[in-house]
């Protein structure tokens, strides 16, 4: 059975992970999430179970511990003020489990509105109750005490202008509201609500199948859908010990890499469009609609693409597929040597976004950032390299880090990793090996049609495998992948049937955006508004 790797009370909680932050270097919290055991079918101590999961500071080793709350006393010590990813993570917990964090400095809702009644992931709640927000939160509950632990009086907040930048505004780049108190052009305060494209994401993968999950991770981060498919796949195949074949890993990587690119395209094109820079723009967009002709073809889809399936992939790659990606790659490079003749040196662009959204690397890594956000304050963390799967460790290719952890440093970083995965792809492709794209296990795939029709196993094991899915071991694992924006993770527990019992998304967009609220505080406006493009939320990915 797949368990957790330290079991504890309730009461060591906050002990124990400070002991592990202090002496052991478990500086990066992950995340933070319940298990609801109403339904399970073995016996647990208490109908609740809370998951910490976290990373070292040499990100080779993680942990993940588990603690049962008491059922008549659902409340634990918050966390929050050992880790700023805490702030977010706890209250998404409460939001769906109804576990009280004590202490928590604004413990309410987070994706769910406010005028919701229940906790949506606990297995007694009426999924078919319709709960629609009649009215917005003004938000001042946050503001107030926000803006007077910064030393403003009652009469002082009367002269400060108060503004929403979203939740419908070009800048917001995504359903996010961020409700401002300003000085002059100057952010003196910022509270930041999520939750307008929240669909239950979670709640719908326990009434699907282990496959019927993956066009759900599809709408996670839309713009490198195909990433998602990979990480959640892959967490799903550790589950069941499976090693899928040579050349479906290489595929995997070939198409997550292409898919890498055109996230980061899209993030320093709608960045540059923010700045003014509409000829970027055009010049970064052109080479990643002739990327997705390439997945339009090999997957049927441009965006959500569902091509991964659980043990391979759904096609092989089609003829002439080499030709058109070493086409889409070379106009990958023109655009970036176009894109960056234009700015590089330039003076405007420079003072534009030198200095502007700084993020040090001691912050990012307490608020749980990682990916390109984190790597541009300097940190060299990326989970191809520290924590290789597919045999990324065998691909000759850089981790880019920045300086300064500003606009300029995440718009370089990410022009840098798009040239690192053209290196990956064209390794990938030069070491294609030949063989099946799938593991064929009767338990796992389905079975061609030709033994659907022909044989009487065939069509029994079609059947199965429609009806009752794929038979995961009974246990909770956390599978993770470089996602485009960062660690990609799964936490996912089995009850031994074809449909999961929880799925729980570590969506790396969260947590930059948790952060981001202090990270523009006594920035200028303007300023706040490019250092949200350059931290690429997608709303999908962290509203779930």
């Amino acid at each position: 059975m797949l368990k957790p790797d330290m079991l504890i009370s309730q009461n060591e909680i906050k002990s124990t992970i400070k002991r592990l932050k202090d002496e052991e270097g478990y500086n990066l919290l992950l995340d933070i999430t319940a298990i609801d055991y109403l339904k399970y079918p073995d016996v647990t101590p208490s109908r609740f179970g809370l998951i910490y999961i976290l990373r070292d500071k040499t990100f080779k080793k993680q942990i993940v511990i588990k603690a049962y709350v008491a059922d008549n006393n659902l409340n634990v010590d918050t966390i929050s003020d050992l880790y700023e990813a805490a702030n977010w993570a706890e209250r998404e917990t409460f939001d769906q489990y109804g576990i009280n964090f004590i202490g928590h400095p604004n413990m309410k809702r987070v994706l769910n509105h406010h005028q919701f009644v229940g906790y949506p992931l606990r297995k007694d709640y009426n999924i078919t109750d319709g709960q629609i927000c009649t009215e917005t939160e003004d938000l001042m509950d946050e503001m107030v005490p926000l803006l007077k632990s910064k030393g403003y009086s009652q009469d002082d907040l009367e002269e400060l202008m108060l503004l929403n930048v979203g939740p419908s505004h070009p800048a917001s780049h995504g359903t996010i509201r961020n409700f401002v108190a300003m000085e002059g052009e100057t952010i003196t305060a910022c509270v930041t609500e999520i939750g307008y494209l929240h669909r239950g994401f979670e709640k719908a993968c326990e009434t699907h199948n282990y496959s019927q999950v993956i066009p759900y991770t599809d709408r996670l981060n839309y713009c490198s859908a195909i990433l998602n498919n990979i990480g959640y796949a892959k967490a799903v195949e550790d589950m069941l010990k499976i090693d899928i074949t040579p050349r479906a890993k290489m595929i995997r990587i070939v198409i997550g890499e292409l898919s890498r690119i055109t996230d980061h395209l899209v993030c320093n094109a709608a960045n540059m469009v923010d700045m003014g820079g509409l000829t970027n723009y055009w010049y970064l967009f052109a080479p990643r609609d002739k990327a997705y002709d390439i997945l339009s073809k090999l997957t049927g889809a441009r965006l959500t693409n569902s091509y991964t399936r659980i043990g391979g992939l759904e096609f092989d790659l089609y003829d002439g597929f080499e030709k058109d990606l070493n086409e889409v790659l070379r106009d990958v490079e023109k655009a970036i040597e176009d894109a960056l003749s234009l700015v590089e040196r330039n003076r405007i662009f420079q003072d534009r976004t030198q200095d502007v959204g700084i993020i040090n690397a001691e912050f990012a890594l307490n608020a749980g950032i990682t990916g390109p956000n984190l790597r541009a304050t300097g940190v060299a963390f990326d989970l191809r390299k520290d924590k290789p799967y597919y045999g990324y460790e065998n691909f000759d290719f850089d981790v880019v880090v920045g300086s300064h952890g500003d606009v300029y440093d995440r718009f370089m970083c990410r022009f840098e990793e798009m040239k690192q995965s053209i290196r990956i792809i064209e390794q990938a492709m030069k070491e294609m090996p030949d063989g099946p794209i799938n593991v064929g296990a009767p338990g796992i795939f389905l079975p061609a049609k030709k033994d659907v029709y022909g044989n009487i196993e065939g069509l029994m094991n079609q059947f199965k495998l429609t009806f009752e899915g794929i038979k995961v071991p009974k246990g909770e694992y956390y599978g993770f992948t470089e996602g485009g924006n960062g660690e990609l993770g799964f936490h996912i527990t089995s009850d031994g049937t074809g449909t999961p019992y929880k799925v729980k998304c570590r969506p790396p967009s969260f947590y930059s955006l948790a952060a981001y609220a202090k990270i523009v505080e006594n920035s200028m406006l303007a300023d706040a508004v490019i250092t949200m493009a350059s931290m690429n939320f997608i709303a999908g990915e962290f509203d779930r």
